[in-house]
């Protein structure tokens, strides 16, 4: 699917149903979550899902600062997105209540308190810099914006595959439509800004090379990154699939042909958890 501008691609987005509605909610069996086992593992899993989940309102908070968050194509899908993914975040919670993991009636607030004042530091400086840089920053956005998408997609596909639950299958896969709309913008937008301007290209492949993480490290502490990427990828069948789905994916863009990063970094974290649990 190819798009010529970036309203072509809010518009197709726009026409995308909502996969989590009401009625889907209640239709969840919640009553039967604790009828099937959780493996322990997979709880601070979905704590972090949660968590990364709730704190993009903070991102879309941050990229409001920028010309990115002023361009109102871009404005009004973030206005959808964002409502979609504490959506996300919220019904996660219930879940995990559900199964026996009982958490505060103010994790929200409690999730945003945790976020360290360095964190917001370095984003304040960040978005400072990106208004100096100005529209030609909105491909870096976008990039990074697909890749998270991309990745937390997988994410969701890895953990209904391991962990083998009906009712969580039920809920990811609900939430995995919407991320896949959301991939969708996010990766048509940036495919637009990267093949229009050279400069905006070496920016974002400048960007991506030195900086790019695993979505929620830095807001949330690397210590749980690392426990969810060795959980769900960990192995080689797990970095074959982010590989395959994720960092070849990206390729595809305009000047990210040569692309290591995303595979080189999963690789690290999955190979300091294995020396780990051996010392151990």
């Amino acid at each position: 699917m190819r798009f010529e501008t970036k309203q072509d691609v809010l518009d197709w987005y726009e026409k995308q149903p909502r996969s989590l509605t009401h009625k889907f909610i209640s239709a969840i069996p919640w009553d039967d979550v604790d009828k099937y086992p959780l493996d322990k593992r997979f709880v601070p899993v979905l704590l972090y899902m949660r968590d990364v989940e709730t704190l993009t309102d903070m991102y879309h908070q941050e990229l409001l600062r920028t010309p990115t968050g002023k361009d109102p194509v871009i404005a009004k899908f973030m206005e959808r997105w964002g409502v979609e993914e504490l959506t996300h975040g919220e019904v996660i919670n219930r879940f995990l209540n559900q199964a026996g993991i009982v958490t505060d009636e103010k994790w929200q607030a409690q999730v945003r308190k945790t976020v360290s004042k360095l964190y917001r530091m370095n984003t304040y400086l960040i978005t400072s810099l990106t208004n100096l840089v100005g529209k030609k920053f909105t491909a870096t956005h976008m990039t990074f914006g697909a890749i998270h998408e991309m990745s937390t997609a997988q994410g969701y596909r890895r953990l209904i595959e391991l962990a083998d639950h009906p009712v969580l299958t039920k809920i990811l896969g609900g939430i995995l439509r919407e991320e896949s709309a959301h991939t969708q913008f996010y990766r048509s937008v940036a495919l637009i800004e990267l093949r229009q301007n050279e400069l905006s290209r070496r920016i974002a492949r400048a960007v991506i090379d030195r900086f790019w993480q695993p979505v929620g490290q830095g807001s949330l502490h690397k210590s749980r990154t690392h426990y969810m990427i060795n959980t769900l990828f960990g192995g080689i069948s797990g970095l074959e699939l982010l590989e395959k789905t994720v960092n070849d994916r990206v390729k595809q863009f305009p000047g990210f042909a040569d692309l290591t990063r995303i595979t080189e970094t999963v690789k690290d974290i999955t190979r300091r958890g294995l020396s780990e649990a051996e010392a151990a």
